[in-house]
């Protein structure tokens, strides 16, 4: 890998790209990966159990509120 490309990895949380060399790998009982870019993701999505679709400074806010269908 060249050392100008940045890595395919990004944020589990915000959505933000992660380059090489930095980052937090979190590794779930059943096998999952979740990059975080920082600490403040690592705490939202861990500790504090944040939904990233309602926080604004995430790239995965959705504007209006989340829809969920009932069924």
């Amino acid at each position: 890998m060249s050392k100008t490309a940045t890595s395919l990895r990004n944020c589990f949380f915000c959505g933000q790209r992660i380059s090489s060399a930095s980052g937090i790998m979190l590794v779930k009982n059943d096998g999952a990966i979740q990059w975080t870019c920082s600490n403040k993701c690592k705490k939202n999505l861990r500790k504090l159990r944040r939904d990233p679709r309602k926080m604004k400074w995430t790239n995965k806010y959705v504007k209006g509120g989340i829809r969920v269908s009932k069924s």
